[in-house]
């Protein structure tokens, strides 16, 4: 398998725009995507909330959104969707996207809205691992999907059920129904079939990767917060996701989602055969543990334990209420309020990171991040 290439840059909040521009043409996103079609930008928010590490970050996206411009793609169309756990718009809003997306005429739309898009059958031409089986009477997709570019907006994490979460992990939200809790016992192979089928119906596919401040322990929620100054770029999914993953100090061939991609030639995960290029990482080994909480033993039990048999009872049946309201009430009610929101802050208030996500806040992130000279926002 031919290398593939990886950019990783050591980032500051005061070049933080430029940065991003540098990130994305050492990466050769102006080759990986299709200048004649619309770039959608799939954001990812893990929690509602602003907790540090779990979302998109604001200056992430402002920065793909001005590299992408100086790179002549100036359609552009920002996707959300809903989990059965988050709310999209609090979450946009939260989040601070919406001023970003109004600043520079990007559109918003929601897989959930029959007037933004309609899901679709779609057969797919590449062998399925496992949503076949798990959508027996044919996997649905977003119409609006097709066709189109994709730029993945992960941050660096851990998750409870896949040890760590990215550009492939992206592609969850926006390509399968909120029926998305039917797949997570096998969720490794569905994050394979789903880039398979992404290779399929989209022009183009590229990542940019957030590890400004970066997720120690049992995400995407419920983390320790680990400010390293590092951000991430690749056309290659894999690819960016076996580095990152190295990065936090785990082996990436020893993560069935991206040893299988690997096999399945969708990327490349071993990093012998990966190029890095920007700034040396070799040594960057930052000894992430996932751990567990009470939301994720709760999901051990029930989609890799003695329950996994009563699923489709359970899933389709009012049982799952049950469900939502416990993963609802632990992280909106109890982590929230008397643990998370405590740590948001003291991030807020006691790290440069924290700084400029308030002064997105605040409207003057302007003052401290400046995008190039010869880029404005209306491109």
């Amino acid at each position: 398998m031919a290398k593939s290439k990886v950019a990783v840059l050591k980032v500051r909040p005061e070049t933080i725009l430029e940065d991003i521009h540098r990130l994305c043409e050492l990466a050769g996103i102006k080759q990986a995507l299709d200048p004649s079609a619309t770039t959608i930008l799939k954001d990812n928010i893990s929690w509602h909330f602003p907790f540090p590490g779990a979302n998109t970050t604001p200056w992430q996206l402002e920065g793909t959104i001005l590299a992408l411009k100086a790179a002549g793609f100036s359609d552009q169309s920002c996707v959300q969707n809903k989990t059965v756990v988050t709310d999209a718009f609090k979450g946009e809003d939260l989040n601070n996207y919406l001023p970003i997306l109004r600043k520079y005429g990007v559109p918003v739309l929601y897989n959930f809205k029959p007037e933004d898009m309609t899901w679709i059958d779609y057969k797919p031409r590449a062998r399925m691992h496992v949503l076949d089986k798990i959508y027996p009477s044919g996997i649905q997709l977003p119409d609006y999907f097709f066709g189109k570019n994709i730029i993945h907006l992960p941050t660096v994490k851990c998750h409870i059920y896949t040890t760590t979460t990215g550009a492939m992990k992206n592609a969850f939200g926006g390509l399968l129904s909120t029926h998305r809790h039917y797949t997570h016992s096998w969720i490794h192979k569905t994050l394979v079939d789903l880039l398979a089928i992404q290779k399929e119906i989209h022009s183009g596919l590229f990542a940019i990767m957030d590890g400004t401040t970066a997720g120690n322990g049992p995400g995407p929620r419920t983390m320790i917060p680990v400010v390293k100054d590092y951000m991430l770029a690749s056309a290659d999914q894999v690819a960016i996701d076996a580095v990152a993953a190295k990065m936090m100090g785990f082996d990436p061939m020893g993560l069935e989602f991206i040893n299988v991609a690997h096999q399945d030639k969708l990327g490349v995960g071993d990093p012998r055969d990966i190029e890095i290029v920007g700034d040396d990482v070799s040594g960057e080994s930052w000894g992430f543990k996932v751990g567990d909480n009470g939301a994720s033993k709760v999901g051990d039990f029930m989609w890799f334990g003695p329950m996994k048999r009563f699923q489709k009872l359970f899933f389709h049946t009012p049982l799952v209420n049950a469900f939502i309201f416990g993963s609802e009430a632990y992280h909106d009610y109890y982590r929230w309020p008397l643990k998370d929101k405590k740590t948001f802050e003291t991030w807020l208030e006691g790290t440069q990171w924290g700084k400029l996500f308030g002064a997105y806040r605040r409207g003057e992130s302007d003052r401290i991040a400046r995008a190039k000279p010869s880029v404005s926002a209306n491109g």
